[in-house]
């Protein structure tokens, strides 16, 4: 199969999941670490639409309202649950791209991408779904908690272990469409600037422009999948902080066209250089893994 091309039976290993599955940890955990401060405020625009009603007066208002501090609210959420859901989305991604790829010839190409993805990012969002639970009180409700330390009792107390996993449908609903559509684009784009842009086989460039393609590719899965999930985002905000009890009570209230429009732009500026730089350091942490690998072995 194509997507298979230039990997070795001896890449396939545990230990070759294990490097993907930590390089995913490391990538996903990083780079939503750097993005808290966008997170904030584009949570605060779906949970209160009225009062922050751009992205400046979101951020003017609530550094005048809570300080600097306020940018960094959910951050251990932000570290420790998209760390968790990296290292299964990529690791996963890997492990079953291997397994369907086994079972549908090479004409099934996209299909083997979209039941990769989505078969990882159920386990993933799974071990997502408490930290959101989470950071998102922690982020829209000034008084609720400091962070996941205090934050975790808080939600057990009130609701339960179900309170963990009140998001867990928009969150699968909001996720799966975004990797399967983040995965596909990201190995069609790939594929399209080897052979229209760069005109030559991954193996004969360097590892400088192959990273260079990965963070091309990277950006416009990214853009594409905000695109696509921004819809169920606003609803899991809305459902978290208890502005609707139902999914469709959250639709109605949000409305149709708000689905898809309400706090696009920022969730754009979020996720297209968040996707790009885990792309970036996802490769990077592999090339540097097989390497020592390599270097082990010799």
């Amino acid at each position: 199969m194509a997507a298979m091309e230039g990997r070795t039976s001896e890449e396939l290993t545990p230990r070759y999941y294990a490097l993907c599955t930590i390089g995913g940890m490391l990538s996903a955990g990083t780079t939503h670490l750097a993005t808290t401060p966008l997170d904030v405020l584009k949570v605060n625009m779906q949970v209160h639409p009225i009062k922050y009603y751009s992205i400046s007066s979101c951020f003017t208002t609530l550094l005048r309202e809570q300080g600097p501090s306020v940018l960094w609210k959910g951050w251990t959420g932000k570290f420790f649950g998209y760390g968790a859901q990296g290292g299964c989305r990529f690791g996963l991604y890997e492990y079953f791209k291997g397994v369907y790829s086994n079972v549908l010839v090479d004409q099934h190409r996209s299909l083997v991408f979209f039941l990769s993805s989505a078969s990882a990012e159920v386990f993933a969002n799974l071990a997502l779904c408490p930290f959101e639970a989470v950071k998102v009180r922690v982020q829209a409700q000034p008084s609720f908690a400091k962070g996941m330390f205090d934050g975790f009792p808080k939600v057990y107390a009130a609701e339960g272990a179900r309170g963990f996993y009140r998001g867990l449908v928009p969150l699968l609903g909001r996720n799966i469409p975004f990797s399967m559509v983040m995965f596909s684009t990201f190995e069609h784009s790939v594929d399209f600037l080897y052979r229209n842009v760069v005109k030559r086989k991954k193996e004969e460039c360097s590892k400088a422009q192959q990273l260079g393609v990965t963070c091309l590719a990277g950006y416009t899965a990214g853009s594409v999948g905000s695109f696509v999930s921004n819809p169920a985002d606003n609803i899991v905000a809305s459902l978290y902080n208890k502005k609707a009890d139902s999914l469709l009570l959250a639709i109605r209230k949000i409305g149709l066209a708000n689905l898809f429009t309400r706090s696009l732009p920022i969730r754009m500026l979020l996720v297209g250089p968040s996707i790009t730089l885990q792309w970036f350091f996802y490769d990077t942490i592999k090339v540097l893994g097989q390497l020592v690998v390599k270097l082990h072995l010799t």
